[in-house]
């Protein structure tokens, strides 16, 4: 918490910048905050030391909130944060991407871009405290620009076998929203009935044997280039359903929010997964009615095509 003089202006926009470069979000004016963590503390010692240096002062408070915000809005708070960050560089690949497709050659800049844009994530990545969504679209965009540059074409491997993915455990982050909903929905009716779920924090989780990761960093299981987790899924599990292929574009656009399908179902389909997560905190209780709103969505879609 802090106030700082009115001049120079200056002074007031160089504060602002670092804590926006540590990560903090604001509370309310003047009055940031950033997770109890190992180096948070040391780096608000050092924004405090320079706001008194500079004629300002302030107070350094490790707090637990009782009232006002919870837990998972002040979560969001970060999330939010992040996402906006990973949008801008997404953002970026996508323009560098069509670039690349309009070009007869590769733009001279290609490179130095990707290059500066995976030293952009990474540096979000940093103060990323809650696994935003967002970094597994920035990801998935530099991944298949980094294929393009180097002459690698995406590898058109045979799908495997369902049954080979039966009897597993599929890991996916808490907090579960439309991706990873209908993701799970897909490997319950799909793939195994019995599908174990394990739901995991965001950042960190280290995979035991057996386990198949979805929608996570590094998963077996996410984002490819422009496409969400559950397109992924259906492409390399060779489901080629209509009515699943129509489920996908419904929540490529929602997860990814870029507009590419724009089917006239999903500003409702957004709004019901919106207000199933704002009913439900806990992610068994959403899985449980995402389930069924996916299961009515594919008998929808079913019905409309025959």
């Amino acid at each position: 918490m802090h106030q700082l003089p009115p001049d120079p202006a200056y002074f007031r926009v160089k504060i602002w910048r670092r804590l926006q470069g540590l990560g903090a979000v604001a509370l309310k004016n003047s009055v940031y905050a950033l997770p109890s963590r190992d180096g948070t503390l040391e780096d608000f010692q050092w924004v405090l030391r320079e706001i008194v240096a500079g004629g300002g002062e302030g107070t350094l408070v490790e707090a637990r909130l009782v009232d006002g915000f919870t837990d998972e809005e002040l979560e969001s708070l970060f999330q939010a944060a992040r996402d906006a960050d990973y949008e801008e560089i997404a953002e970026e690949a996508r323009t560098l991407s069509r670039a690349l497709d309009e070009a007869k050659g590769e733009p001279a800049d290609a490179d130095a871009t990707l290059r500066r844009l995976r030293r952009r994530t990474a540096a979000v990545g940093q103060i990323d405290f809650f696994g935003a969504t967002g970094r597994l679209t920035a990801e998935g965009l530099l991944a298949a620009i980094e294929k393009r540059l180097a002459g690698k074409a995406p590898a058109q491997a045979p799908a495997p076998a369902l049954a080979d993915f039966r009897g597993r455990v599929w890991v996916t982050r808490q907090g579960v929203h439309v991706d990873r909903i209908a993701s799970l929905w897909l490997v319950r009716r799909f793939v195994d009935p019995a599908a174990a779920v394990k739901l995991v924090p965001p950042k960190g989780y280290r995979p035991e044997p057996g386990e198949i990761r979805i929608d996570m960093f590094e998963a077996e299981f996410t984002h490819e280039g422009d496409r969400c987790t559950f397109e992924v899924l259906l492409d390399r599990l060779g489901l080629d359903e209509p009515a699943l292929a129509a489920i996908g574009e419904i929540v490529h656009d929602i997860d990814l929010k870029d507009a590419k399908f724009e089917r006239e179902e999903t500003a409702g389909v957004a709004h019901l997964i919106a207000g199933l997560c704002m009913a439900e905190r806990g992610d068994e209780a959403r899985l449980q009615r995402g389930f069924q709103l996916f299961d009515d969505l594919h008998t929808y879609f079913r019905r409309k095509r025959s």
